[in-house]
C-alpha cells in the first residue's frame, strides 16, 4: 500500500497514541483529532479517515455525514457497537467500511488497503451492456458508470463508493442472479477475508436509498438480483 495521510479521530489518548505510532511505523503520515468538529475540518487535509464513533462533542454518525457532505475521502468507522442497526447507520452516514472493536492491527491495515484500492481504482462491473458501456437503465433507475452517478426518477442518489459499485454491478446484470461470492469478488476483493454480512448490510442501505426493497430481490440460498418493482 502507498503511504498516505491518515486522520485518526479518537478521543481516548492512549488508544490514539498506540494507533498513530503503529501507522507511522508503517510509513504513514498521521493527524490526530480528539473531537468531531476538529476532525471534520482536518478531513480536508488527508487521504483517509479512521473515525471512532464515540467522540465527545459530535455523534460519530454526524461527523461522518458532515465529512461526506463535502468530501469523498475514504472513511473507516471504528466502533464498539456490534448490532446490525449500528453498522447500517454508519454505512448510511457515508462510511466506506467499519471495524468492530476490539480489532487486530493487521486486519485494520488490510481494510485500509482494500478501501484505498477500491476508491482509487474505482472498479467497474466487468460485464456491461453492449452499448458504450457508460449508461445503465432499469425503469426509473439510471446509472452513469463513467461519471459514477446514479439517479432515481431523475433525482440523484447519494451513494458511497461500495454502494455505487454494488448497484452498478447488479444493474449491468439486470435480472440475473449473482451469488454472494460473485458479488464479493467483483465489488469488494477476490481475497476478501471478512464476513458476507457486510454484503447484507450494503444491500439493506441500498434498498433504503432506493425507497423500495423490491429493487433488490433476495434469492434465498443463492444471492441477489436487480428488478424493476414497477414490472
Amino acid at each position: 500500500m502507498d503511504y498516505v495521510r491518515i486522520l485518526v479521530a479518537e478521543d481516548d489518548e492512549h488508544v490514539a497514541d498506540a494507533l498513530t505510532d503503529a501507522l507511522r511505523q508503517h510509513g504513514h503520515t498521521v493527524l490526530w483529532r480528539a473531537d468531531g468538529g476538529k476532525a471534520v475540518d482536518a478531513a480536508e487535509e488527508v487521504d483517509f479517515v479512521l473515525l471512532d464513533l464515540g467522540l465527545p462533542d459530535l455523534d460519530g454518525y454526524e461527523v461522518c455525514r458532515r465529512i461526506r457532505a463535502t468530501s469523498m475521502v475514504p472513511i473507516i468507522a471504528l466502533t464498539a457497537r456490534s448490532e446490525e442497526i449500528d453498522r447500517v447507520m454508519v454505512l448510511q452516514a457515508g462510511a466506506d467500511d467499519y471495524v468492530v472493536k476490539p480489532y487486530g492491527f493487521r486486519e485494520l491495515l488490510a481494510r485500509i488497503e482494500a478501501v484505498m484500492r477500491r476508491t482509487r481504482q474505482a472498479p467497474l462491473p466487468t460485464a456491461l451492456p453492449e452499448t458504450d458501456g457508460s449508461e445503465l437503465e432499469t425503469g426509473a433507475l439510471s446509472i452513469d458508470v463513467r461519471a459514477r452517478k446514479a439517479f432515481l426518477a431523475g433525482e440523484p442518489l447519494s451513494l458511497t463508493a461500495k454502494e455505487f459499485d454494488l448497484l452498478a454491478l447488479l444493474a449491468a446484470e439486470h435480472g440475473a442472479v449473482l451469488t454472494r461470492e460473485q458479488i464479493i469478488e467483483r465489488v469488494w476483493d477476490e481475497n476478501w477475508f471478512g464476513s458476507t454480512r457486510t454484503l447484507d448490510v450494503h444491500v439493506g442501505t441500498l434498498r433504503t436509498k432506493l425507497g423500495d426493497k423490491r429493487w433488490i430481490e433476495t434469492v434465498r440460498g443463492v444471492g441477489f438480483r436487480l428488478t424493476d418493482p414497477c414490472d
